[in-house]
């Protein structure tokens, strides 16, 4: 039976949401500086009174904007090597290494950056559906390449990705509101299957 697994990546494989832990591993001294800046906004996304594509993307750049790509990639791979074991929940590996490599597809779909999620997919042997950084002349404009991938953007990346390929069956995993599109396109979907 040919399988396709589809994974959320940060609260589903991981224990808490990497996009801080990463910043912050980065440059420790602009990540706190551009947090300090960025509580307004985080207090009006709480409260449903701003766009969060907007806060998220308004808040990577501040930290991240004109550094170069290869600087990036290279935090990235560090960040997963010093706390990869910490982050990635145990039981999710487990589950993960007694998938059927030879007769499945597996993929992480996030709303994370591909740019510190890669390490972990390559690491689990996964590819990776994730929102985009820009780079232009190799260097991070601030911006992203297309949509925030969440909600509705996950599945279409999922069906853009797929177009022509059949499965005898689909599986996901998600523990917000933001796979429930993916979970609900899913032929058998899990809530928080490994918390």
């Amino acid at each position: 039976m040919k399988k396709l697994y589809l994974f959320d990546f940060d609260g589903t494989l991981t224990h808490t949401d990497t996009m801080f832990l990463f910043l912050k591993f980065y440059s420790p001294r602009k990540f706190y500086l551009q947090f300090m800046k960025h509580i307004p906004l985080f207090i009006l996304l709480k409260t449903g009174l701003a766009d969060a594509e907007k806060v998220k993307k308004s808040f990577i750049g501040s930290v991240l904007k004109g550094e170069r790509k290869t600087s990036i990639q290279k935090k990235a791979q560090d960040f997963f090597e010093k706390h990869g074991n910490e982050i990635l929940r145990e039981n999710a590996l487990e589950f993960i290494k007694k998938i059927d490599r030879a007769q499945t597809q597996s993929y992480i779909v996030t709303a994370s950056l591909d740019i510190w999620v890669q390490p972990f997919a390559d690491s689990l042997k996964m590819k990776l559906l994730a929102t985009q950084a820009e780079f232009r002349d190799e260097i991070f404009t601030g911006n992203f390449v297309g949509k925030n991938c969440n909600g509705d953007e996950k599945k279409c990346r999922i069906e853009n990705e797929l177009a022509g390929k059949k499965f005898d069956k689909t599986l996901a995993f998600g523990d917000t509101k933001g796979d429930r599109q993916m979970m609900d396109w899913a032929d058998e979907s899990h809530f928080r299957f490994f918390h």
